[in-house]
């Protein structure tokens, strides 16, 4: 996923800038932490304390110039106005947050909202159209035959959560000013792999498998989750970005 969005923000930003990124529910802050690495201001918003706890001990463990370019807000992403002026950022993270939001469409609104013209929306969501592939490929046909009818999942912590599907997607990022430009599958082959297995000696050839399929028909449209990338158009009318760089996936 890090080398999806880094080919979509290198497709839309002049090589060197430096870009205003938001992480809404930025967890442990892995990515908001990999972009400040890279040279961005980055803001990472989270409401759990175990998980700011742990996302400011690795920032104090960056060398001070990474440090200075990173701060973390506690909050929750539905109240981005409240933290945040619209257009503040260049470019807003939202991945692995929507399946807990229960109406997500007025959480969407307000991430676009924060999107100066031309900004980048990235989007990590569960897959609505692909929940019966997993415990399928379990053996579990029970959940398999139920998971066809609904966007209602429990997930790995035992949480019971919802997934998006792409066409509803679709239809709310147009509705909010930040049409879809691209999308890819994220966890294509890797979806039934235990938690803690370790990373095989060839990992980098599952990388380079998983980015492929990511990106290619049909395989990307079964992967467990999908990452979508939204621009918000100059106008702030909805309209797309004319001329705007980059390869469209969608």
């Amino acid at each position: 996923m890090a080398r999806q969005l880094d080919e979509q923000m290198a497709g839309r930003f002049p090589v060197g800038r430096r870009l205003r990124v938001l992480d809404v529910g930025m967890g442990q802050g892995t990515q908001a932490l990999r972009l400040a690495r890279a040279g961005h201001e980055v803001t990472g918003l989270e409401r759990d304390e175990k998980m700011i706890s742990v996302a400011r001990a690795a920032l104090a463990a960056e060398p001070e110039g990474i440090r200075a370019r990173m701060r973390i807000v506690e909050g929750d992403g539905r109240d981005t106005g409240v933290h945040f002026l619209p257009g503040s950022f260049d470019v807003v993270l939202c991945h692995g947050v929507l399946m807990y939001v229960e109406e997500p469409d007025p959480l969407l609104a307000g991430l676009a909202r924060m999107l100066a013209p031309g900004g980048l929306l990235s989007l990590l969501v569960r897959n609505g159209d692909a929940l019966a592939l997993r415990p399928g490929l379990s053996g579990d046909w029970a959940a398999a035959l139920a998971s066809f009818d609904t966007t209602a999942y429990r997930n790995r912590l035992g949480l019971d959560v919802r997934a998006d599907r792409l066409a509803d997607l679709t239809a709310t990022l147009a509705g909010i000013g930040a049409p879809l430009h691209a999308w890819y599958g994220v966890r294509v082959f890797t979806d039934t792999a235990a938690d803690g297995t370790p990373p095989p000696d060839d990992v980098e050839r599952l990388l380079a498998a998983e980015e492929r399929a990511g990106r290619t028909d049909p395989y990307r449209s079964v992967a467990a989750l999908l990452h979508l990338c939204g621009v918000r158009g100059q106008d702030r009318s909805g309209a797309g970005v004319p001329g705007a760089r980059g390869r469209t996936f969608g």
